[in-house]
């Protein structure tokens, strides 16, 4: 019986790679997934010469509008099967109201929520065939929140936590569960823009957290079937708080601000 098989997106970098350190460090072989092929290739060989495990590298651009549905081909041309699906590609996006160029919100959109919905669509049913699978979609507390400044990111992560919700829903009882991590602020090279680091520069140290502690406990969540997981004790305390009119005042006093 060979061992259960991980595809990721985003694997260059970020939570992709910590996911694909945390997974092979558990047996698992892997996919990783994402635009750039040479910092993926770099890790598959720092993966299989310390787990030992099967590591596939495939290139592709979530932002397009094909990607998902040539990416579930490629897979299967491969002779692959995807045990855990772990959608993670993402970024910071265009302003929705002041960034006019239209086709490039179309791509974004495209990437941040219709690629998580394409490769559930492509990746899930055959899980219900076989009677196992395991999906983790990255959302973020962003997603939980409405908050002035942020008609783009949180938005679009909403989306991927209700999605989530919903197919958990329906594949109840098949033995494949459905996740919505929903990390806070996290150390990761997302956050090496000039924007972003001068925000990050700007917050207090004790909102942030590890990649390893976001990941780790984000797999256990989707292992014990939960369909939404807010990672961080900082964040499970603050969100219910957050989500009252006193949102943006107490955003202010820890020093997020949202203008970017």
């Amino acid at each position: 019986m060979t061992e259960p098989r991980a595809l990721i997106t985003g694997a260059s970098a970020g939570l992709g790679a910590e996911f694909a350190r945390q997974l092979a460090s558990k047996g698992k072989d892997l996919i990783l997934v994402a635009r750039r092929t040479e910092p993926m290739e770099k890790l598959a060989r720092e993966l299989v010469d310390e787990y030992n495990v099967a590591v596939d590298v495939i290139q592709a651009d979530l932002s397009n509008e094909s990607a998902t549905s040539k990416l579930f081909a490629d897979v299967r041309e491969r002779g692959l099967q995807v045990d855990y699906l772990i959608n993670n590609a993402g970024s910071v996006g265009p302003d929705l109201l002041t960034d006019r160029d239209w086709p490039r919100q179309q791509k974004y959109i495209e990437l941040m929520m219709t690629s998580v919905a394409g490769m559930c669509h492509h990746f899930i049913p055959p899980m219900q065939e076989r009677g196992f699978g395991r999906v983790l979609n990255v959302a973020s507390v962003a997603g939980l929140l409405s908050i002035s400044g942020d008609a783009s990111y949180g938005p679009t992560k909403a989306y991927v936590i209700a999605l989530s919700k919903g197919l958990a829903m329906s594949v109840q009882g098949q033995d494949i569960h459905v996740l919505a991590l929903c990390p806070g602020f996290t150390h990761t090279d997302f956050h090496l823009s000039d924007e972003l680091t001068r925000m990050k520069k700007s917050t207090p140290s004790f909102i942030w957290y590890d990649a390893e502690v976001v990941i780790r406990e984000g797999l256990a969540a989707l292992e014990k079937g939960k369909s939404q997981y807010i990672s961080g004790r900082l964040y499970r305390f603050l969100i219910p708080i957050l989500k009252t009119p006193l949102s943006d005042w107490i955003m202010a006093r820890i020093g997020v601000k949202r203008d970017y």
